[in-house]
């Protein structure tokens, strides 16, 4: 799961390549990569029982823009603590985004990202690695040349969880918060 997550970041990271060439000397790239770090907080959305709480943990996160609008995005995330009964919760996920607004440097992103799930229920009743999707949207604040900070929310979709013996098999919904600071490898011209 993680080894898929790795190539499907690599196969983004090298998609500017493909549109690699010499441009007029007047008019630059047009192409942007931001990589960071976040710290997500999100509702696990567990069995029925063990629904308090948050899990709490640290991310990491890339950005690819090729064209002004449209681009992609890749998350992984290890919310490890703070949950219920030793619950606890990751995510590795990629998929489009596109710019909804931009007001004086401040852009609003909503994106769309599918990927994995894993879940470590509470109480040691099991562990389960799910198909996931996640809807959400970001905020991106500039400051400097190439730093970003970022606020995220995602609510994301677990149709086969939780697959667990005696528990129904009705879906799980997480959804969270993230903060992050994004610095842009590749700017813009």
């Amino acid at each position: 799961m993680i080894r898929n997550f790795l190539v499907a970041a690599a196969t983004l990271l090298l998609a500017p390549l493909v549109f690699a060439q010499v441009a007029p000397s007047a008019t630059g790239g047009n192409g942007s990569i931001t990589v960071g770090g976040e710290v997500s907080a999100f509702q696990p959305d567990s069995i029925p029982g063990y629904t308090g709480g948050h899990v709490v943990g640290p991310g990491f996160f890339f950005d690819i823009d090729l064209m002004p609008r449209w681009g992609a995005e890749g998350e992984a995330r290890w919310m490890l603590w703070r949950g219920s009964g030793g619950q606890t919760q990751s995510d590795y996920l990629i998929g489009p985004r596109y710019r909804l607004l931009r007001w004086h440097g401040i852009s609003g992103w909503a994106k769309f990202m599918m990927g994995a799930g894993v879940e470590k229920f509470p109480q040691n009743i099991g562990t389960g690695s799910y198909f996931a999707m996640a809807p959400g949207g970001n905020l991106n604040f500039p400051f400097g040349r190439r730093l970003t900070l970022r606020l995220g929310y995602e609510h994301q979709f677990w149709p086969a969880a939780p697959n667990i013996p005696s528990y129904p098999n009705n879906g799980m919904h997480p959804s969270g918060f993230t903060l992050g600071i994004g610095y842009r490898i590749i700017r813009r011209k």
